[in-house]
Formats: C-alpha cells, sequence, structure tokens
C-alpha cells in the first residue's frame, strides 16, 4: 500500500461572517491564451463555529460522530498550530472521519483539517490545524477529546 501523504480535506471557505479582510499585492497568472486571471481578496472566517452553516440532519450527524471518534481514537499529539489525533487504519473508521471531516469543515472553515494513512498498515492520523488562536479553540471545543 502506497503512503498517502496529507490528504488536505478541507480548503478556504469563504462564510457569510466573515472577519478582516488580508491584504496584499495581487498576482497575474498566465492562463489559455494570453488571458490573465487576477484572484479575488482573501477573506479570513471568525475563528468560531457557524452551526447554521449544517442542515438539521448534518448537525444532528456530526452531534453522534464526535462521540463514536473519540472512543475510536488509539492516541493524540499536541502540535504547534494544533493537534494530531491518531486512530485505527480500518476503512470504517477511515469513512466514520473523513464524514466528521467533511462536516467540520463547513462549520468551521478555518481549521485545516489533514488526513495521513501509515505505511504498512499504519495508524490513521487526522491533523486538526490552523491559523493563530485555532489551537486553543481545539482545546476548549474538544475539551472531551483530550480526556483517556
Amino acid at each position: 500500500m502506497k503512503n498517502l501523504s496529507m490528504i488536505p480535506l478541507s480548503m478556504v471557505l469563504l462564510c457569510p461572517l466573515t472577519g478582516a479582510a488580508q491584504t496584499g499585492t495581487p498576482h497575474k497568472h498566465s492562463a489559455a491564451k494570453g488571458a490573465t486571471v487576477t484572484p479575488a481578496a482573501h477573506k479570513e472566517s471568525p475563528i468560531a463555529c457557524d452551526l447554521s452553516a449544517l442542515s438539521p440532519g448534518e448537525r444532528k450527524r456530526l452531534g453522534e460522530l464526535g462521540p463514536i471518534l473519540r472512543e475510536l481514537k488509539t492516541g493524540m499529539r499536541e502540535l504547534k498550530d494544533g493537534y494530531e489525533f491518531q486512530f485505527p487504519p480500518d476503512p470504517t473508521t477511515f469513512e466514520l472521519v473523513s464524514e466528521w471531516a467533511n462536516q467540520e469543515r463547513l462549520c468551521c472553515p478555518f481549521f485545516e483539517i489533514g488526513m495521513h494513512l501509515g505505511r504498512d498498515g499504519g495508524p490513521l492520523l487526522v491533523q486538526l490545524t490552523g491559523r493563530e488562536g485555532t489551537k486553543e479553540f481545539i482545546r476548549d471545543d474538544f475539551a472531551k477529546w483530550f480526556k483517556d
């Protein structure tokens, strides 16, 4: 089995409750037939959950997935900008973690979520990181994940 490097499961999303815009010099990229594309200004979402980004069914399911994943968690380590959680690499756990990550990125678009499957049947690692303030948010909002 090939080693799958950190597979980003999230991308920066623009949330209706955006914070201050990040400013910088726009970059022009060459496109087909000499056209240029200028990216729009990047706005950062606030470091806060927005459960209204989920349907009632998705909110309910996210509430179910948290306790399931806490029970399946086999380890955890602190990172500079967040935390890494370890899970068994079986297909069912992978599907549950993927479903959780997909919903979590909608209500918390400030998260960077990465998954890594270790070689030779190694563990499934989930990195939950982000910009300044994210680590503290994780520590508070995921408090139950830190209890053994």
